[in-house]
């Protein structure tokens, strides 16, 4: 059955010709991955798809009484409860729970009763459930569900966004980037609710790994033009590197390719096939082969100089409680980096990821604890607030010339240029560049300074899949040390050689790569009674402290009491993620007022009855 069809589409944006001459059809229930460079158009064509935008020639065919969903950009500072906002993606069902709350409120049992019927009609009744679980996948605890969307920071608001837009009945959804702002858990839970959408899916994503787990299509967007190709990411490489084989338009380049992508392949494999840490690397790199012409056409390369000096131990943690102001995020840290160390931050936003990056870079102090770095330490540190801190008005010249007065202009464009700035671009203004052009420079003068050290909190966000691919290759040449926070697990799998995760107020390392993890969570989060989520913390404590073999029978536990306990456990853990939702912004606490002061004291008398919580479960369980 046909959903789409484009008949000699043309699309302009403004004086620029985006599309032209574009025929094919996208028929229902595929889920199609919409890939291209930056301005290529993709977001203009979804425009156009949801009647925003006019074609400029030709035509745009779709069945009549569609329904469509997709993700608002914006969310109002609404006082509606979070929960409230999602179900008011399915409009007829949450006015007629809107309707039916009003009767009660007024004792008109009359009109309880026709919301009743109405609501068996519309098949709405567990409509307060799906949202709960779409809140709950996306990472707002269960205790967050009442609470208004003007109190959330931006990155949650565009997680109650996302929500709304799947809990809207729709035979098409266009999704624009769904997995910025979300930590890696909520991108493992979204690909497996994509996958089991009845519908018909379009999805721009430059996230190559997530595009090959939700796909059966991929379309490219590429120089006006747009192809079809069957299959998920990868298998749109290699058959788009067999096209430019065939075709033999990128030959030499593809040859010069194929020996650094091979030399890479070689270098890394061999040291990835030596721990099960870094078996995901393997599998990575195994995509990566035969795709040389697609990766030559790009033409796209960055590097990281040599640090000037790369001493063994570069920093430590040692007994550190990470926090702001009286609230504690982390306890007892104990981080040590050397080099060549390649270490990925594991766990879900608001965990304590980007508080132990900042503890590491020295931004925050440390709350006790003792923080260490060799003389000749040099950190090259990327977060969002980098990115911001680009000062309207200027040059990427400009910027930087900041930061190497004396140096000639040429050796400022040549170094510019080879971050994909060349010519006169060093020249414009960052008020035109686009969000991965304002990260690229930022990128670009990290590596002017030369560092030893790499600290990168999502430093993929706003990135297309070229820039992305360089920066892996980029990081995986650079000899220092590099800690890495990024949901973008292609980046992570080639570059990271050791996972930590951090949750619950404590970092420490992960045995295993990132398939266990996903396998982890996906034990952790099968059922939200708490069992598997106490399952879990006993899986992670039996990889630390294995349990010994038991010397006698053990006896039998009452069923009851350890169900009880694993509540208690669940209970205690969604007290304590909702404090640190509340804690999150540094806002609240930065003046040291009385509400912080009071959640903080809540925060860690919750975190002292987990722990007991937690060892009472762990003695029942060991017991059964």
């Amino acid at each position: 059955m046909r959903m789409i069809a484009f008949r000699d589409f043309a699309l302009r944006r403004g004086e620029r010709l985006l599309l032209s001459k574009v025929d094919l059809t996208l028929q229902a229930g595929w889920r199609i991955g919409v890939i291209g460079r930056n301005g290529t158009g993709k977001s203009s064509l979804f425009a156009a798809i949801q009647g925003e935008l006019e074609s400029d020639l030709g035509n745009l065919d779709m069945p009549s009484r569609v329904r469509m969903a997709s993700v608002a950009q914006e969310t109002p500072a609404l006082d509606d409860p979070a929960l409230d906002f999602v179900l008011s993606g399915d409009a007829a069902v949450y006015s007629v729970l809107m309707a039916e709350r009003a009767a009660v409120e007024r004792e008109d049992w009359e009109a309880v009763a026709e919301a009743h019927h109405r609501l068996e009609e519309l098949n709405g009744y567990d409509a307060t459930a799906r949202a709960g679980k779409l809140l709950h996948g996306l990472g707002f605890s269960p205790d967050t569900h009442e609470r208004a969307v003007k109190e959330f920071s931006g990155g949650w608001r565009v997680r109650l966004n996302l929500a709304r837009a799947l809990m809207t009945p729709s035979d098409l959804l266009l999704l624009d980037e769904p997995t910025n702002h979300l930590d890696l858990d909520a991108v493992l839970w979204l690909e497996q609710w994509l996958l089991k959408y009845p519908g018909t899916l379009m999805l721009i994503s430059h996230d190559r790994e997530f595009l090959d787990e939700v796909t059966t299509h991929t379309l490219h967007l590429h120089d006006g033009k747009a192809k079809l190709y069957t299959g998920d990411y990868t298998a749109f490489e290699r058959q788009r590197a067999e096209h430019l084989r065939l075709q033999q338009i990128t030959h030499e380049k593809a040859q010069a390719e194929r020996a650094h992508l091979q030399s890479f392949i070689d270098r890394f494999s061999a040291s990835a096939a030596k721990a099960k840490q870094a078996q995901s690397r393997v599998k990575r790199l195994a995509k990566m082969a035969g795709t040389e012409a697609v990766r030559a056409e790009r033409a796209l390369r960055i590097d990281f100089p040599e640090p000037v000096k790369l001493p063994h131990a570069l920093l430590r943690l040692m007994h550190a409680d990470c926090g702001y102001g009286s609230h504690t995020v982390l306890n007892q840290v104990g981080f040590i980096l050397e080099a060549g160390d390649r270490v990925a931050l594991l766990g879900p936003n608001g965990a304590g990821k980007s508080t132990l990056v900042k503890s590491l870079v020295g931004e925050l102090e440390l709350l006790s604890g003792e923080r260490g770095g060799h003389p000749d330490l040099r950190i090259g540190y990327f977060a969002q607030h980098t990115v911001e801190s680009l000062r309207e008005g200027t040059t990427a010249i400009d910027h930087l010339a900041d930061i190497a007065p004396g140096v000639a202009t040429q050796q400022l464009r040549d170094f510019l240029g080879k971050w994909n700035f060349p010519g006169d671009r060093a020249f414009e203004k960052v008020d035109s560049f686009s969000g991965g052009e304002r990260a690229r420079l930022a990128l670009a003068m990290i590596a002017w300074r030369r560092p030893n050290v790499l600290l990168l909190d999502e430093p993929t966000n706003h990135l297309d899949l070229d820039m992305r691919e360089a920066l892996a290759e980029a990081l995986s040449d650079f000899a220092g040390a590099i800690v890495l926070v990024s949901h973008d697990r292609h980046l992570i799998g080639l570059v990271c050689e050791t996972f930590w995760r951090v949750a619950d107020g404590v970092a420490q390392p992960f045995d295993g790569d990132l398939d266990a993890y996903a396998v982890w969570l996906r034990t952790r989060d099968s059922s939200n009674d708490g069992k598997a989520a106490a399952k879990a913390i006993a899986a992670a404590a039996s990889t630390v402290v294995p349990a010994a073999a038991p010397t006698k029978p053990r006896a039998k536990v009452n069923p009851h009491k350890l169900a009880q306990a694993e509540a208690r456990v669940a209970e205690l853990e969604s007290k304590l993620h909702t404090l640190d939702m509340d804690l999150a912004d540094p806002t609240k606490y930065a003046g040291g007022g009385d509400n912080a002061a009071e959640l903080a004291r809540k925060r860690d008398a919750v975190v002292a009855e987990l722990a007991q919580a937690e060892a009472e479960w762990l003695a029942l369980y060991d017991a059964a």
